[in-house]
């Protein structure tokens, strides 16, 4: 292969529902580049994408692939997506990298919610797209309903470059309005032979052809003065509108395909390659420290890892692109995480598992390379004059959730070096050791997102393991003024020992000020404060401790042991086990004995007075509550709204988005449990949500106490 230079390389990502196409595209993408002699198919499991084994039980799409194609002397990355919501961090970290989007339609069914869901991301990572209506052979394709809804998803940028003459199952033939030219195809797809516009479709395309000259002009005032001169564009001059629009996103060029039948895609290539801007023609890329780094070969090398895979004759391979400068074999670069130097000893252009090998790469390219010591997904590595580090991909925040257990006892840790291995290979699958719960708690996209988890564990890692239902991380405080003293005291022959402490809790409220005096239980307390220490608390909240100690008491060198004892008892709350959160802690008196007091009598003595004053101050128990956004279908509002009022959800707002109804919420986690997999129940797989934690809030006084029931039972058992 030839060593491509930066406006000679095109990247391109192709997203869309799953069952728009992507995979058969690319394998005709693939077959016009040259890179393969032979289309393989889907139902033969023989494509260069989706060539894992996990892919091949599902029959669908599970990672993303990084492919490539030589065509019109130009190299064009390809980034076949999985289509799946399930699925979404390939379609993520590859559009995060990619310089344009290929948006594939199914010309049967127009916009679904996987092109909703790749829409999004595009819109976040604002990214240009040239849309394929793909799938125009199928006999029940209908390509004007299609393009109908796509017009109403995507708004007035969408604009037709092509329309098929005869959609359907006798689709050879389509009308190209940049070349005002008719392509017309043999039973084998491929090279098109080219002739003049049907008559019938002459006045047509015409129309169509000067909306499209229309569109071009819009995002160039030069074009648009040449456009109102001459009441017309060049086809150069149409190219150049078109892609001064696509970096704006103010244009979406619509294209007619088969990739079954290796229809379209020849052109489709070479608009790519004409017309698709490359890395050099967007704005400059913004580190972490907004320094920004534009993608010049010239400047110094610095590359970004967004994929990493592991294949067991090679171990770990490591997918990046390069965002400045050149990389070449042998080059030494240095790991901005860990500043460790890794040796880049070999460079690939890869096509699926295959691998064509390279001797050097320039800014915008993709590639591989493998044996590098510790790099991982999100690493930036940066040659001698570069410092720079990268944002991480933005993944989506995880919607399932789940405990595990591996079945046999000597195999946690065997478990654990697998989940951090599918981590690495999928960042979205996010591993929690969790103390509080005492649970391995796998997060995911989905409850099918899990499952492939499972079977990964189960056929490939030959771990044996279960699911559980996952804790939730409850929290514990007050809500009114509690007082308490207790006295530790322990005497065994020998020293023994003793210590005794007064305390006055109540609820802290971030703001409000100590104070001096209580009444409760009908006596009055007056407190001197002598000293104050605030604690933040590493699962939320505050603990504020106060030393009222007067008169020598309890000596000075007992406090933080008898706080050490409160913390401990904040660690598992007395209520549920939970973390205890929002309280301020006044220690006012105590005794000591001069042989017997030392740190551990009044660590017991402090965490006894909390534990007892805590169950008087009111407690309560607070439960996580997230945000949910729910996208639906119009038909299936209402159903989805029952549902989620089932699950005492607030309602905050309904909106229309995109074709879409979009429902935002307050739900507790408690109530979340497999929503997903009832979401895509009740709505036939046409809805998406997304879930963010919002913030702690009191749970009903009934589900108070059927918690407070179970754990004295988990209690009793043990």
């Amino acid at each position: 292969m030839k060593n491509y230079t930066t406006d000679q390389i095109k990247s391109v990502a192709l997203v869309g529902n799953a069952g728009s196409g992507k995979t058969t595209l690319a394998e005709a993408m693939l077959f016009e580049g040259g890179v393969i002699e032979r289309r393989g198919d889907v139902d033969h499991q023989n494509t260069v994408s989706d060539y894992n084994q996990i892919e091949h039980e599902n029959e669908s799409s599970i990672y993303s692939t990084v492919m490539y194609a030589e065509y019109n002397n130009k190299k064009i990355n390809i980034l076949d997506v999985p289509g799946a919501d399930d699925f979404v961090g390939g379609a993520v970290s590859s559009l995060h990298m990619a310089d344009a989007a290929v948006m594939l339609i199914n010309a049967q069914h127009g916009v679904e919610v996987g092109t909703e869901i790749h829409s999004r991301w595009l819109d976040r990572f604002n990214k240009p797209a040239v849309i394929a209506m793909n799938q125009c052979d199928h006999d029940k394709a209908n390509f004007e309903k299609a393009f109908e809804s796509v017009k109403d998803s995507f708004g007035s940028p969408v604009v037709l470059a092509q329309f098929p003459v005869n959609a359907g199952p006798g689709f050879n033939s389509i009308v190209d309005l940049i070349l005002m030219k008719q392509l017309t195809y043999g039973d084998e797809g491929g090279k098109p032979e080219v002739g003049e516009i049907d008559a019938a479709h002459q006045e047509h395309a015409e129309e169509l052809r000067n909306e499209l000259i229309e569109k071009a002009a819009e995002n160039d005032e030069k074009l648009m003065e040449i456009f109102f001169e001459n009441d017309g564009l060049t086809e150069d001059e149409m190219r150049s509108g078109i892609s001064t629009g696509l970096i704006a996103r103010g244009i979406f060029p619509v294209f007619c395909v088969s990739g079954e039948k290796n229809m379209g895609v020849g052109r489709l290539m070479e608009f790519i390659t004409n017309v698709v801007p490359s890395a050099d023609q967007f704005p400059a890329v913004k580190t972490k420290d907004e320094t920004e780094v534009k993608c010049d070969a010239s400047a110094a090398p610095s590359m970004f890892v967004f994929k990493t895979s592991f294949e067991s004759h090679i171990g770990e391979v490591n997918y990046f692109k390069i965002m400045s400068g050149e990389v070449s074999e042998g080059m030494d670069l240095t790991n901005q995480r860990t500043q460790n130097k890794e040796r880049i000893s070999q460079l690939f252009a890869p096509y699926g598992k295959n691998r064509t090998k390279v001797t050097k790469m320039s800014a915008g390219d993709i590639g591989c390379t493998v044996k590098l010591k510790n790099t991982s997904t999100n690493d930036t590595l940066c040659g001698s004059g570069a410092s720079y580090a990268f944002p991480p991909v933005p993944f989506p925040n995880p919607k399932f959730r789940a405990a595990i257990k591996p079945l046999s006892e000597g195999d946690e840790e065997k478990l654990g070096e697998a989940l951090n291995r599918i981590h690495d290979e999928d960042p979205t699958v996010i591993i929690e050791y969790s103390k509080e719960l005492r649970q391995i708690i796998i997060h995911g996209q989905g409850e099918h997102h899990l499952n492939l988890v499972k079977w990964q564990l189960d056929n490939i890692y030959k771990v044996e393991s279960a699911f559980h239902p996952p804790r939730i991380p409850y929290r514990e405080t007050i809500t009114k003024a509690a007082q308490s003293d207790y006295r530790h005291k322990k005497q065994s022959g020998g020293a023994g020992q003793f210590g005794e402490v007064h305390m006055i809790i109540e609820p802290y409220l971030e703001g409000t000020p100590e104070k001096s005096t209580f009444k409760i239980n009908g006596r009055d307390y007056k407190l001197s404060v002598r000293g104050k220490e605030e604690h933040k608390l590493s699962w939320g909240g505050k603990l504020e401790f106060i030393n009222c100690i007067v008169g020598g008491s309890i000596d000075a060198r007992f406090l933080p042991a008898i706080l050490k004892g409160i913390m401990e008892k904040m660690e598992e709350g007395p209520l549920t086990g939970s973390y205890a959160r929002d309280i301020r802690v006044y220690v006012y008196d105590g005794k000591m004995h001069p042989v017997d007091s030392n740190e551990i009598s009044f660590m017991l003595a402090g965490r006894n007075a909390f534990r007892t004053a805590f169950k008087n101050a009111g407690p309560k128990i607070m439960e996580p509550v997230y945000i949910v956004e729910v996208l639906v279908p119009s038909d299936r509002m209402g159903d989805v709204m029952s549902d989620l009022q089932g699950r005492r959800a607030i309602v905050l707002g309904m909106s229309s988005e995109k074709g879409f109804e979009k429902i935002s919420a307050k739900v507790p986690l408690a109530e979340m449990s497999k929503y997903s997999t009832a979401l895509s129940s009740l709505t036939n797989g046409r809805a998406m949500f997304t879930m963010a934690f919002d913030e702690y809030a009191s749970v009903p006084g009934d589900l108070q106490d059927d918690l407070l029931k179970a754990y004295e039972a988990e209690q009793d058992e043990d």
